[in-house]
């Protein structure tokens, strides 16, 4: 089933020129409806004498509210994205932003998003890891250099979990249109992770979708052993489980999503 509501992330900041430019490319493509959205908290901008005053509240509400103002315009700017938009959110609030986003992720099939951790200003940007735990929704995450959105060789880093099951079911609009997949598997036991690749291969094709099969050692970790394969096979989408060790956006697949995106230069689709 194709993606009919795309939600995408604009960091309250300059730089999302490519990550609408590529949301376009993917409404397009999918025949999709995209929803904007922005959010800002308010950043204290100063304090006399431990007093909070009434002009400082005032000024810091403008500021948010320029902020949003801005994004909206970065918004509309992308002509491309025109044609597809349906609706267009600034919020401005108190909660963690990846929060705010992934409460209105109840009203798409697929949020996209930049990349960001909680080392730069959550107060603009959504911390990737926190929304792609509480969206409940697969999460769209490119990074920051200009990527095609044509997604023609599709990486699924394969781990037998509930979590990597809901992304590669969730990625069936992608694989559908890929002219390869690829399913990857790495470990110590490579019998066991054939036979579970094969079963999802099975899978795969009763949808109409040919996958090939990599299972290899990982004697390096097995980010390195998938982001090789990565670079190798010049793969434009990576497909991964994504789950939280705590709640404080410690987010991984077996600590390997997070290197990938961390340190690579593909789009990932995740799921939770």
């Amino acid at each position: 089933m194709p993606f009919k509501t795309m939600m995408v992330h604009v960091a309250a900041s300059d730089g999302n020129a490519a990550l609408l430019a590529l949301t376009a490319a993917l409404a397009a493509q999918q025949d999709a409806r995209v929803i904007g959205i922005a959010a800002c908290e308010p950043v204290q901008i100063g304090y006399v004498d431990g007093d909070f005053t009434g002009a400082l509240a005032v000024a810091e509400q403008q500021i948010v509210d320029d902020t949003l103002t801005a994004a909206g315009v970065e918004f509309r700017a992308c002509a491309a994205l025109q044609p597809y938009v349906l609706e267009w959110r600034a919020i401005a609030t108190l909660e963690p932003i990846a929060h705010v986003v992934a409460t209105a992720a109840r009203c798409a099939d697929l949020v996209i998003t930049g990349l960001s951790t909680g080392a730069l200003d959550t107060s603009r940007r959504a911390d990737t890891g926190e929304l792609v735990i509480h969206a409940g929704r697969p999460v769209l995450v490119i990074p920051p250099r200009a990527v095609s959105a044509a997604f023609e060789t599709v990486l699924v880093a394969w781990n037998d979990t509930p979590e990597c099951r809901r992304a590669t079911s969730d990625a069936l609009p992608f694989l559908a249109r890929a002219d390869r997949v690829i399913l990857a598997g790495v470990g110590s036991d490579l019998d066991a992770a054939r036979a579970q690749i094969t079963d999802v291969v099975a899978w795969l094709h009763r949808h109409g979708i040919d996958a090939d099969i990599i299972v290899t050692h990982a004697p390096s970790g097995n980010a390195q052993a998938l982001a090789r394969i990565a670079e190798d096979h010049v793969v434009d989408l990576i497909v991964a489980g994504a789950y939280g060790h705590n709640r404080l956006a410690e987010w991984a697949f077996g600590g390997v999503t997070r290197a990938l995106l961390l340190e690579g230069n593909h789009c990932a689709l995740l799921a939770h």
